[in-house]
């Protein structure tokens, strides 16, 4: 009863019969009535009604609109009414309605649409005693698209055929071609277009843009060509935008040009949006100074802006990317999510963690900071600075997290040395998170492999095989690499093996295998029969076949094969495989020949080649070259303890103590420290773990015999494997 109160008094001329209320809408008002014109102050009241920061002022608006008289003058303005409830109270609005109208009917699944109530769309037709009309389909058909329902999708496209909108009205015919397009099925986009005999440019584009966003840009230019330049038709700016993107996407770079050119003459670069698009395209393409030069003469948005950030990210000038952000920030514009994901990316490859936190304040103050994109880029922000406990508070706070938000958290923590903390997370996944996708197993099996538990690696295993991921030639590439780590030889060579297809991923990764288990020959002939299979090896498979002929001493194979890289492939070396010939050369005893292909490499030679060196000059006992080789690591990371303490052993070896007590000195003056070493072993399913220095080990005292034992065997005149006496073992 009270609900009926309300209604009588702010209602939309409830009445007792249809007659009545057909005559309440039809007959004119006491009251002046307003002209189409006037109209429009009244409309935008409505529509600003809707918002939900104003509740109570559609009820008031309503009612005072009943007391006018002129809600009873307009049909157009009472579905304007309608459509400014919430939809609860609209739908008990529109119930009351004896006789309702189709365009009513729309106003109520319109307030249901702005909700993205799209279920309640679709379970209010039965109920709304209309027949749906040509502005009901749209509608209906983006609910389809949103839930997404195809089959619900389908059964509206009968209705439209049934109904004869879906030849006769362009609005229905679009919104099919765009619903079509959303999941996928061209063919049916492609006869749904070929129903209607006159297409707009709206249709088209809405076509150009379906392929496009389907990564079919070839298909999309094609259409363009021939549905709209080859009919003398002039594309619209929004056709154009769908036609640079499908060029981009192709990276064309001649066809961009020309695009970019039409546009010129046809005086559409007034428009942003498309400029814009051009901006991307010469982005994509990394033409980077035909974009700068077009930026810097062009009016700017949020949006070009962030396309120049971006693009530098992706082409990897992370400083050039920071430059232009802070250029965007002095200049008063506000970034918006895009252009926040794009410089916590460009943070986390440049490690500035500070200038992270600025742009992680900035995302809380715009509002943006939880949503999932943003969360995510910041969470691997935060990881690849070191900052793991920032980025799991994020993480923890995330209301919606994806399977892309749990990888980057699992493939952080395994990065940051918490492999088994990355377990646990993927534990907590499938418990209560997504579906692990193939690229999250993938860092799964990454994680499995640093902590190299057995068992845990044979239960992943299962899984993937249940789940069908084994079938994914990267998913076992990561299987491979993961039981080689794990000293399990025999089942990566199986799982290599049984692939039926072998990319140069899996090639790389079996090489890899052999050559962390010492097997440097078999490694080179492995390689050798991928190059034989017409695989071409990419920069990854040289550092593996390097590494595998350094670890066995192959220094003609590791010769030749490096000399083939540019010479044959075009590869030129860089730091990874200069670092593996030179501990290649360096553990041969070719300590000139490394030293010469440092000098080779003009300053780009990194503190681990130049460890790898020092090293070899430890191991031959070669301490003038030592002395050169220290000096350079100690001016990139002078505060590293390691270099001095295998510097301080190659003076021991030539037994210069003067040299070593003045290394030892410079040590304790600065306060290094050095870090122990750890290692662990599975036995019985059982991590047992040991640090240097320590002994809390259960079975401490049973260890320590069997060393002393072991010790005495190997320095045995009977034993073959000599022991090598001259290491000083140094206790900073």
């Amino acid at each position: 009863m009270m609900r009926r109160d309300f209604l009588d008094c702010t209602g939309l001329g409830l009445s007792n019969s249809p007659g009545e209320f057909h005559r309440t809408r039809s007959a004119p008002s006491p009251v002046a009535l307003p002209h189409m014109r006037g109209w429009q102050p009244l409309q935008k009241l409505l529509e600003a009604a809707a918002e939900p920061s104003t509740p109570h002022f559609a009820a008031r608006l309503h009612a005072h609109l009943l007391r006018s008289g002129h809600l009873h003058s307009s049909h157009h303005l009472t579905a304007h009414v309608l459509a400014s409830y919430p939809p609860g109270l609209a739908r008990h609005l529109f119930d009351e309605i004896p006789v309702p109208t189709p365009r009513l009917a729309n106003a109520l699944l319109r307030a249901r649409v702005r909700a993205h109530q799209w279920r309640d769309v679709l379970l209010l037709i039965p109920s709304l005693r209309v027949r749906p009309d040509a502005f009901t389909l749209p509608l209906l058909l983006k609910s389809c698209t949103m839930l997404p329902s195809l089959a619900h999708g389908r059964a509206v496209h009968a209705l439209a055929v049934r109904s004869c909108a879906a030849y006769t009205d362009a609005f229905v015919t679009t919104a099919l071609v765009q619903m079509y397009a959303k999941f996928g099925d061209i063919v049916c986009l492609i006869n749904a277009y070929n129903m209607f005999e006159k297409p707009d440019m709206v249709l088209r584009t809405s076509v150009v843009t379906g392929y496009e966003q389907n990564g079919m840009a070839q298909e999309a230019l094609q259409f363009f060509a021939r549905n709209v330049v080859g009919q003398g038709v002039v594309p619209s700016p929004v056709t154009l935008v769908s036609v640079i993107s499908a060029v981009a996407q192709l990276r064309d770079a001649r066809s961009g040009q020309a695009c970019h050119a039409f546009v010129l003459r046809s005086d559409f670069g007034y428009d942003l949006a498309l400029v814009n698009a051009i901006l991307g395209f010469y982005m994509k393409i990394e033409a980077v100074q035909d974009a700068r030069r077009l930026f810097e003469g062009m009016e700017r948005d949020v949006i070009t802006w962030s396309c120049m950030v971006t693009g530098y990210v992706q082409s990897g000038d992370v400083c050039e990317a920071l430059s232009i952000y802070k250029k965007m920030v002095q200049a008063g514009m506000k970034p918006n999510s895009v252009t926040v994901v794009s410089v916590a990316q460009a943070c986390s490859l440049a490690l500035d963690v500070e200038e992270g936190k600025r742009v992680h304040d900035i995302a809380v103050k715009i509002g943006c900071e939880l949503e999932m994109t943003v969360a995510t880029a910041l969470v691997d922000m935060y990881m690849k600075c070191s900052c793991h406990e920032n980025a799991m508070q994020l993480f923890r706070r995330m209301p919606k997290k994806d399977a892309v938000a749990w990888a980057a958290v699992i493939s952080g923590l395994t990065q940051n040395g918490l492999p088994d903390e990355s377990m646990r997370v993927f534990k907590c996944m499938l418990l209560d998170g997504p579906a692990p996708d193939a690229v999250t197993m993938v860092k799964v099996l990454a994680a499995c492999s640093e902590s190299g538990v057995m068992r845990q690696a044979f239960c992943l295993h299962g899984y993937l095989i249940n789940t069908g991921f084994c079938d994914k030639v990267f998913v076992a590439a990561a299987l491979v690499d993961l039981y080689s780590k794990c000293g399990n030889l025999v089942s990566a060579v199986r799982i290599f093996e049984s692939a039926d297809e072998k990319d140069v991923v899996l090639w790389s990764s079996i090489i890899s295998g052999y050559g962390v288990h010492g097997l440097g020959q078999q490694a080179v002939a492995l390689y050798r029969r991928m190059v034989t299979s017409l695989i071409k090896p990419n920069s990854q498979t040289f550092v593996s076949v390097l590494s595998a002929c350094s670890h066995s001493g192959l220094v003609q194979e590791g010769r030749y094969i490096f000399e083939s890289m540019a010479q044959v492939y075009g590869i030129m070396p860089n730091t990874e495989h200069c670092s593996a010939m030179v501990d290649l050369l360096g553990r041969a005893g070719e300590l000139q020949e490394a030293m010469k292909l440092l000098h080779e490499m003009d300053g780009r030679a990194n503190a681990h080649t130049w460890c790898a060196l020092l090293a070899a000059c430890r191991a031959h006992r070669n301490t003038e070259m030592g002395e050169v080789v220290a000096a350079e690591l100690l001016k990139m990371d002078p505060d590293h303890v390691g270099y001095y303490k295998l510097l301080t052993n190659i003076y021991a070896f030539d037994k210069k103590w003067d040299n070593v007590k003045e290394t030892r000195d410079i040590i304790r003056d600065r306060g290094l420290n050095n870090v122990p070493g750890c290692s662990a072993v599975e036995v019985d399913n059982v991590m047992h773990t040991f640090t240097a220095g320590e002994k809390s080990h259960q079975d401490w005292e049973k260890i320590s015999t069997l060393l002393c034992e072991l010790s005495l065997m190997l320095r045995g005149d009977d034993c073959f494997f000599q022991l090598d006496t001259h290491v000083v073992v140094e206790d900073f």
